[in-house]
């Protein structure tokens, strides 16, 4: 429903018919979930198009920026395009071809959708094919960590930053830190921590480095990390903040428990 704001001479007498409508009650209230959504990620660009769009600016948004950032694994990412019709596509390279390669790009985007038992099936055929594939066991390994099984993904894990510590640009070696962590093994998992953040500037890293920090007593160190985490925010790019921005949220709530 399009509206428009009236001039100065008409008043507020515009919203009597848009409020009794509910569809155009429905319009107005999707457009301030939007408009705060924008806001609170400072997509000033996508704010004003919001305001101004009445209601189509709204949709637009929630289509191409909202949907997209909302995802069950914010802050985990892996490489590749998630779309239908890509899924359509390897599933028919894989009826004709049937190799390893495509079984992992199908797997990626099953990860990336959050369909993880199905990303877990794929892998694994992956690796029935080419059992030593290093980006199918570190891909497996993470897919693994996410479904809360961290004693399966360790040793795949493990193995694949053995063999590269670098594997994915640190990535593999972060999901191998979680795993660690998540079997509470917190002396090894601190050493990975420690390696990533002093090679590489991920959030996701930074901010559970200094959550261990914390928790073996070393604020300083903690507060130096989650002040990186911020200040980079401040200047990153739109679809960074939108990938990051569970952890800079977690950083921001830390240092406000270490003011307290």
């Amino acid at each position: 429903m399009i509206y428009e704001l009236p001039d100065n001479s008409g008043g507020w007498h515009w919203l009597v018919p848009l409020l009794a409508s509910p569809v155009g009650l429905a319009v107005m209230v999707f457009q301030i979930w939007m408009l705060i959504h924008a806001l609170r990620q400072r997509e000033w660009l996508w704010a004003f198009f919001i305001i101004i769009g009445s209601g189509l600016g709204a949709f637009w948004y929630y289509f191409t920026v909202y949907r997209a950032s909302g995802s069950g694994l914010s802050g985990f990412e892996l490489p590749g395009a998630q779309s239908r019709a890509r899924i359509r596509q390897l599933q028919a390279k894989i009826h004709h071809l049937d190799n390893a390669y495509h079984h992992f790009q199908l797997g990626d985007v099953y990860f990336q959708r959050g369909k993880l038992a199905v990303a877990e099936k794929c892998y694994r055929a992956a690796l029935e094919r080419e059992p030593n594939d290093i980006d199918a066991r570190a891909h497996l390994g993470q897919c693994l960590l996410r479904l809360k099984r961290p004693a399966e993904a360790r040793p795949l894990l493990d193995a694949v930053c053995r063999e590269n510590y670098k594997h994915d640009f640190g990535h593999s070696l972060m999901a191998y830190a979680e795993s660690l962590m998540a079997l509470n093994e917190t002396e090894a998992a601190f050493d990975i921590w420690r390696h990533v953040v002093e090679n590489h500037a991920y959030a996701r890293a930074k901010v559970q480095f200094a959550e261990l920090c914390l928790a073996k007593k070393q604020p300083d160190l903690a507060r130096a990390q989650l002040q990186d985490v911020i200040s980079d925010d401040a200047h990153a790019p739109g679809f960074q903040r939108r990938r990051d921005r569970v952890w800079v949220r977690r950083a921001k709530q830390l240092v406000a428990q270490l003011k307290a």
